[in-house]
């Protein structure tokens, strides 16, 4: 647990107190968004968990879902309580049709007052792919960065940064996503700088190349103007967007065509030792 100031302390306390009410006014929901403070109780940088800053969340959504109405099916990874789900909630004009996926119980309690209208599923993100769950059409999530424990892997990621598991999971649940990650695990850089530089190696080019996925700027937002916003840490994050639909059109290629050379490759063999016997006998 980190040491809060005494303007942090008084503030989460009175979000605490918010909390304790039946239902809350959009007043209160903004309020306690903007003042729970995930550090309080809990060790969050072991876990990983950095709430994202108000006013990014909101413009996150315009990678995410548009500009508004959109009434389609989407996923929270390591949802935390639910700034980025809230967000979309509004931007959809309280149309989106959301399930919330967090392990900490008490983020999940938070983020039910939060947001009622989603679905909350205590459960850790690498055991989704695993639920049956029917397939949405984006996937939001800002997960924990870097090295954060873990009891298994995604289905094709096994490396050390938990961003990538989560995208991993992603795809194999949704048609589309938008994530709030590191800038080195980006494969691009724009946040900070002014212009757009695309990482041609690295380990979210690696991440790219194993899974056939490719990660896009989206809008181009600037995450650099939020940096101080966040409670604890000052991460220079990107938002990237991708497309898993095509990642997975390209995948069934790939194995078509790893599948074909095969078989050629097969043939060949019989022909050469076919044509080694058939030597053999004239001689």
């Amino acid at each position: 647990m980190a040491k809060l100031t005494k303007a942090q302390a008084k503030a989460h306390a009175q979000a605490c107190d918010i909390l304790t009410k039946p239902v809350l006014t959009d007043d209160d929901k903004d309020f306690v968004l903007k003042n729970w403070n995930e550090s309080a109780n809990h060790v969050n940088g072991a876990a990983g968990a950095f709430f994202t800053p108000y006013d990014l969340a909101f413009d996150f959504t315009i990678d995410a879902i548009g500009q508004g109405g959109y009434g389609g099916r989407v996923i929270d990874l390591c949802a935390g309580i639910g700034m980025l789900s809230y967000a979309v909630w509004h931007r959809s004009h309280r149309r989106a049709r959301i399930t919330c996926i967090e392990r900490n119980p008490d983020y999940l309690a938070v983020g039910k007052k939060i947001l009622p209208d989603a679905e909350w599923i205590l459960a850790d993100v690498l055991n989704v792919p695993g639920m049956a769950l029917d397939k949405f059409d984006v996937a939001i999530s800002n997960p924990p960065f870097g090295a954060i424990k873990r009891d298994k892997n995604a289905p094709r990621y096994t490396g050390r940064d938990f961003e990538f598991h989560v995208i991993d999971v992603a795809a194999h649940v949704a048609r589309s996503g938008a994530f709030i990650v590191p800038q080195m695990s980006a494969g691009f850089k724009f946040s900070g700088r002014g212009y757009y530089e695309r990482q041609t190696n690295g380990k979210a080019f690696d991440f790219q190349r194993l899974t056939g996925l490719h990660f896009e700027a989206g809008c181009g937002i600037d995450t650099n103007y939020y940096i101080n916003d966040w409670k604890g840490v000052s991460p220079m994050c990107e938002i990237l967007c991708v497309e898993f639909e095509n990642a997975e059109d390209v995948a069934e290629q790939q194995g078509a065509y790893t599948q074909r050379m095969t078989e050629e490759f097969s043939m060949m063999q019989w022909a050469l030792q076919f044509e080694d016997q058939f030597e053999d006998l004239l001689g």
